[in-house]
């Protein structure tokens, strides 16, 4: 699902006060700009229940799971025997992970972590993320997604703005949070290596692997946390005491999912034991029928930690009795390769960046994909060479949906049936069950067929609303329910919608809007082009100009021959005015290029002048 720059939504519809924090979060305010908007409804409501596969419903019963939770223990019970994780050559069972969360939501608990508080959890792709997660969610308190790749300045604003009072790290960033803990909340801290959860016992194999980590490659800078727990020690302590059951309710928040980071200070979406239940059962009546009873093993390269990879991954296909190949580090191409080599999976989720990476590498080209069933794309739009080059070496096509965080995430997805499905043509596809899409034109009005608008989301996957920030949510959700995403898209007489772009990343020349996702897409095909990003930089004369970065495939690629192309593709005031050549372009820890950082750049150049 394409998640574009973040910087979206909640909802009035599930503003009650959540028992998890309901004298932190202030009352939503209404959004004046709704008065704009028209009381009909558009033609496009609803057109689109006739594309959908004959066995999806139209709508899903949000009921059918308390909160998370239950589902969780669900899961456990049902698929106990099968292998829900693979790591770094080993297996974790559905057993063994709900002993291990469980003895986890007793330690927090015996070391008075309450309902409704937040607990964060600073770990990459491996055993030691999904047994936090769950144990957080069984303890009754708020998970708080953190990138291990945060700075100190990142992670304290985090900290700080979440009232976090215990975080789970990894020890290879221990060192960055102990300086970011000045000025938080945090008393608690426990403190994991890769190899702790390989294996029960003695485990040797994880014993060494630490070592190695520690002591020969150093990849663990020293750190002093006097106080920190190892989380085995932690494990050991919640064995030892009972759980007391919590019982979350719909309204309480489950996740502090943080987004906005790329367009400015990030904001906590909370998201509801109820926005995440609606996402999985909209996601799983959707895909159910493409996939089967027998265990589906599924490639996660994408990090648990990100929205999207968190619900498809950790939350969709454990609804499916999965078993997930965890990748820790998606950018070392060789070490992935190693670990998928023997493994035949059904499903994979990624971004068009990490496609194309794996479209580079000769092994992955090689491989047998008789398994695939599905390959899904999200996190931003996939550029339609790259769908073209993946369904030529696999068979099988990129499925393509929208989300966003602050909608748990997934908003629309293209149909998985794969006998049925069309060449590959950008579109995002149909509204999720339960889900209603609408484009507000700039004069507030609801936008027709075929009209572009900024895309609206209405549905029980909405955000509750931003932390602690009632007026950046009364800005993005308006007193009727209807999310403003910040994406320009439009709707055809089928249903299907198509992305234009970002609102804010639109170019202006010379009064024409450029959407930098066209002028990408026509660069991407070009064979000697790896990756590309496209912005505007400002322009006297025309007020903005187009400027693209490109990667190269072939080492001799020029600027003419990249004009030249665009010439052919692009209308005059689209074709870039200045082309730059990097070895590599700024990206996201999903692997999304920033355009904003590249603005950046070019606008701190021309400040001298």
């Amino acid at each position: 699902m394409t998640q574009p720059n973040p910087a979206q939504p909640s909802t009035p519809t599930e503003s009650a006060s959540s028992a998890n924090a309901a004298s932190e979060v202030p009352p939503q305010a209404p959004n004046p700009a709704s008065a704009n908007a028209p009381a009909q409804a558009p033609n496009t409501d609803g057109i689109w229940y006739a594309s959908y596969p004959a066995d999806v419903p139209h709508e899903i019963d949000v009921t059918q799971y308390e909160s998370l939770v239950q589902f969780f223990d669900e899961c456990i019970a049902k698929f106990r025997e099968r292998v829900a994780y693979v790591s770094v050559g080993a297996s974790l069972t559905y057993g063994e992970l709900g002993r291990k969360a469980t003895a986890f939501a007793a330690y927090l608990q015996s070391i008075g972590v309450k309902p409704g508080e937040r607990v964060a959890i600073m770990l990459p792709n491996t055993f030691q993320y999904p047994v936090s997660l769950f144990g957080v969610l069984k303890a009754g308190a708020v998970v708080v997604n953190v990138n291990p790749l945060y700075t100190v300045r990142e992670l304290a604003h985090q900290l700080k703005d979440s009232g976090a009072q215990t975080i789970v790290v990894f020890e290879n960033f221990a060192k960055v949070v102990e300086e970011a803990l000045p000025g938080t909340k945090v008393r608690n801290v426990i403190v994991t290596g890769l190899g702790d959860l390989l294996a029960d016992g003695l485990n040797l194999k994880g014993r060494l692997l630490n070592f190695m980590l520690r002591h020969v490659k150093k990849m663990v800078p020293a750190y002093n946390l006097p106080k920190a727990v190892p989380l085995l020690e932690a494990l050991a302590i919640g064995y030892s005491r009972p759980l007391t059951p919590v019982r979350p309710t719909h309204d309480d928040i489950a996740f502090l999912q943080y987004t906005g980071g790329t367009t400015g200070v990030a904001k906590g979406a909370m998201l509801t034991h109820r926005n995440i239940v609606a996402n999985l059962l909209q996601a799983k009546a959707w895909a159910e029928g493409q996939l089967s009873g027998d265990a589906e093993t599924v490639l996660t390269p994408l990090p648990l930690y990100h929205i999207y990879s968190l619900t498809v991954n950790a939350l969709i296909f454990m609804g499916l009795g999965g078993r997930n190949i965890l990748i820790a580090n998606p950018r070392d191409m060789k070490r992935v390769m190693m670990i998928i080599r023997h493994e035949k999976f059904t499903g994979m989720t990624a971004v068009n960046t990490l496609y194309n990476a794996f479209l580079e590498n000769e092994e992955f080209r090689q491989r047998d994909f008789s398994n695939l069933k599905l390959a899904m794309a999200g996190g931003m739009a996939t550029q339609k060479s790259v769908a073209e080059r993946f369904k030529a070496v696999t068979g099988k096509p990129i499925i393509e949906g929208y989300g966003l965080t602050e909608c748990s995430p997934i908003v629309s997805m293209n149909p998985v049936d794969l006998a049925h499905l069309r060449d590959f043509e950008g579109s995002i596809g149909l509204p999720a069950p339960s889900t209603q899409v609408r484009f507000r034109k700039d004069d507030g009005t609801w936008a027709n067929i075929g009209e572009a608008g900024e895309l609206c989301v209405k549905g029980p996957q909405v955000m509750k609303g931003y932390w602690n920030r009632p007026e950046e949510t009364a800005r993005t959700i308006d007193s009727d329910g209807w999310l403003a995403t910040g994406d320009i898209g439009v709707m055809d007489s089928r249903g299907y919608i198509r992305l234009i772009d970002r609102k804010k990343d639109m170019i202006l020349v010379s009064g024409f809007n450029v959407y930098p996702n066209e002028i990408e897409d026509v660069i991407a095909a070009h064979p000697d082009v790896r990756e590309v990003a496209a912005i505007g930089v400002p322009d006297a004369a025309q007020g903005e100009r187009v400027k693209v970065f490109i990667v190269k495939r072939n080492p001799s690629l020029t600027e003419e021959q990249v004009i030249a192309h665009c010439r052919k593709n692009l209308t005059g005031y689209k074709i870039p005015k200045q082309v730059e050549f990097r070895d590599e372009l700024p990206q996201t820890n999903v692997g999304k290029i920033l355009r904003r950082a590249l603005r950046d750049e070019e606008l701190a150049k021309q400040k001298p002048a």
